[in-house]
């Protein structure tokens, strides 16, 4: 008997060593090596699944200025929201890489996705997960029409891409990617190999037959997705769908997109019937109190390619432990503690025995620096128990040296803090706009302490 070949990969980057160590040389990360087993890949599977990986079967050499530039051909996914964190629609041919935590509402989304495409084309959806039975009682229970919608419950890849040359799908579902295997390969179902081999073949399929393929994938315990990190590389977009379980609103959030903005956001509401799409999602983060509270202020955040207005709320208490505490949830904690220090050494406000809470309302991560003047507006109005005007609106990024930085895309933003009845906006003086909106006063600061006055 032929002696099984051993590789050792890192699953964060994909490198690949002859034996075993406790570090990764490329990426530097500690106990990511894992040893995988590899077999050989019969004439059979290699055959015109190893050629053409971009989807053509003979390559020729071109010149730049020759290659079209007619755009791709998108459909809906007959979600709006969903088309948004898409680019614009679906791209024949593209791999898409759907992830999220247990019961954050991926399987639900692509049902519904898929029960509404089978009514105007050929769509494909295969569990490994779940039986045909459950994701029928699904359907049922969410109200979806199910005529027309091809179903299969398969592990194997070498007999999902013999029905699914059968089928011709336009748009293929794997459910998911982390259940999947090659008979090739004797590694379990998960591992590196596995992962890396079969979303390859996948991909392969979709992009030599024009198909839009979509693929689950699972996260680990930090919310990263789990697999190997090669698999984010083929793929064209890698969307995650976010949203804690006690919530009734999920976000779909693009993290990688080869047909579109990175960073785009879609909001969704888990109702009974399913998600549906939320066509304001600064309505909904707007839901304050009818009296003004200390340390609440609105902030306008940009997602991708629009602005969304959101309540950033701070709490500052006396701390009863040497080492006050200092905590953030959708904002990064260690700006948290960096903007302490400028409020402290050019805004002459010492918070050092004070525990400082700072929270952003509803469930969103806001990922950029054009909320740190809001945020030390509300502990400054925590700290001193003035409630701001609930009218106010502020933007701004917030440098080391107390210098108020301008933001980008700052004219659209104060424009949707007009269209939802704002009537103040404390912005940078880079962001006042030539022509300020109809009934709305826009302050421009430069300093710290210029922005704490006109408070």
């Amino acid at each position: 008997m032929a002696k099984q070949k051993t590789a050792f990969v890192c699953i964060e980057c994909g490198a690949e060593y002859s034996k075993w160590q406790g570090q990764c040389s490329a990426c530097k990360q500690w106990n990511s090596v894992q040893e995988v087993r590899l077999g050989a890949v019969s004439n059979k599977s290699s055959g015109a699944g190893r050629t053409g990986f971009a989807g053509a079967l003979t390559q020729q050499v071109q010149d730049l200025s020759e290659i079209s530039l007619e755009d791709l051909p998108r459909f809906s996914s007959t979600f709006s929201e969903f088309d948004r964190v898409l680019g614009g629609g679906l791209v024949p041919g593209s791999a898409i890489l759907l992830g999220g935590h247990p019961g954050a509402g991926k399987s639900t989304l692509l049902l519904q996705t898929a029960c509404k495409l089978a009514q105007l084309m050929k769509v494909l959806y295969v569990t490994g997960e779940e039986s045909l039975q459950q994701v029928a009682m699904r359907a049922q229970r969410l109200g979806l029409p199910t005529q027309g919608l091809k179903m299969l419950a398969e592990t194997s890849i070498e007999k999902l891409l013999a029905v699914a040359e059968v089928e011709k799908p336009q748009v293929l579902i794997v459910d998911s990617i982390q259940t999947m295997q090659l008979d090739d390969l004797q590694s379990a179902p998960g591992g590196v190999a596995q992962v890396r081999e079969s979303a390859a073949y996948l991909t392969r399929f979709a992009k030599q037959t024009n198909t839009v393929l979509f693929l689950v994938g699972h996260v680990t315990k930090d919310g990263s997705l789990a697999g190997p990190k090669v698999l984010e590389h083929m793929i064209d977009a890698s969307l995650l769908l976010e949203g804690d379980g006690d919530s009734r609103f999920r976000t779909l959030r693009g993290h990688k997109n080869r047909f579109g903005a990175v960073n785009e956001l879609g909001v969704f509401a888990m109702l009974e019937t399913g998600l549906k799409e939320v066509k304001n999602p600064s309505a909904i983060f707007l839901s304050r109190d009818e009296e003004p509270a200390a340390g609440s202020v609105v902030m306008a955040t940009w997602e991708g390619t629009r602005p969304l207005l959101v309540e950033v709320q701070a709490l500052v208490d006396e701390s009863a432990l040497g080492n006050p505490r200092r905590v953030a949830v959708g904002l990064d904690t260690n700006r948290l503690s960096l903007l302490l220090a400028v409020l402290h050494r050019h805004g002459g406000i010492f918070t050092g025995d004070q525990d400082v809470f700072v929270n952003v309302v509803g469930g969103v991560k806001v990922l950029e620096t054009g909320a740190d003047l809001a945020a030390l507006m509300a502990i400054v109005s925590s700290l001193r128990n003035q409630p701001l005007s609930p009218e106010l609106m502020i933007i701004g990024e917030v440098g080391l040296s107390g210098e108020i930085r301008p933001v980008p895309s700052g004219q659209e933003r104060i424009r949707e803090a007009a269209k939802h009845g704002f009537k103040r906006a404390l912005v940078p003086k880079g962001n006042v706009p030539k022509e300020k909106p109809a009934g709305m006063e826009v302050i421009g600061v430069t300093r710290l302490s210029e922005a704490l006055e006109a408070l």
